[in-house]
């Protein structure tokens, strides 16, 4: 009598490889984030780094990288912002020098009037009441924005400080009275009109004198 062969296994498919990041635990992506809110709005983002945070959630470094990547990714994600200023900054520097303002303007509203600019405004109504949210507010479009437009327009490295928070200024206020007062007809003007009318302002706090009279960077 012939011996019996057992039946050779059946095949199992293969499942589909995952890819990009696990999404990790919970709990402990929380605990870096709350690290990182505290350690950002308390030392800015400058002093910020990826051991400081690892440190106060109690975690390896490597852990941060793990889940977050770059100090930038960091920041962001401990803000909730759901723009990434790598992809717009180059929009804003993406033709000639004297209209970096008004693209600027056009920017920033093209996001604020997009699904994505409802966080936005959520995080500027939280910043007028709560310090705490303002100086990440603060760190994020000082460092994150305006910072890389400055940075590449060539301008005396002691006014860029200056020259930066004047453009926050009208940023800021024109965000606060489009989508948070709703005054008109600031609240319904189309981009188009609020980049031509307010985007020599902020090219003049960019490249312009910064004093009656005083000398012009524009050349």
């Amino acid at each position: 009598m012939t011996p019996r062969r057992d039946a050779e296994p059946t095949a199992q498919p293969r499942r589909p490889r995952r890819t990009g990041r696990r999404p990790g635990n919970p709990d402990t992506r929380e605990a870096i984030l709350a690290a990182a809110r505290d350690a950002f709005a308390e030392r800015g983002f400058d002093a910020t780094g990826i051991r400081t945070v690892a440190a106060a959630a109690g975690v390896d470094p490597a852990l941060v990288h793990h889940y977050f990547g770059a100090k930038e990714e960091l920041f962001r994600a401990a803000m909730a912002i759901p723009v990434d200023p790598a992809e717009l900054v180059p929009r804003v520097l993406a033709g000639g020098r004297d209209e970096v303002g008004e693209r600027l303007v056009r920017t920033f509203l093209s996001v604020w009037d997009s699904p994505a600019g409802a966080a936005a405004v959520a995080l500027l109504r939280s910043a007028v009441s709560n310090q705490w949210t303002a100086r990440l507010l603060r760190e994020f479009l000082t460092t994150q924005i305006l910072r890389r437009v400055v940075d590449q327009l060539d301008l005396d490295p002691a006014e860029e400080p200056l020259r930066g928070a004047l453009v926050a200024t009208q940023v800021a206020g024109l965000a606060m009275m489009r989508y948070v007062i709703r005054l008109e007809p600031v609240a319904s003007a189309t981009p188009d009109t609020l980049a031509a009318t307010i985007g020599p302002t902020v090219q003049r706090y960019l490249t312009g004198p910064l004093a009656p009279g005083g000398p012009t960077d524009a050349g």
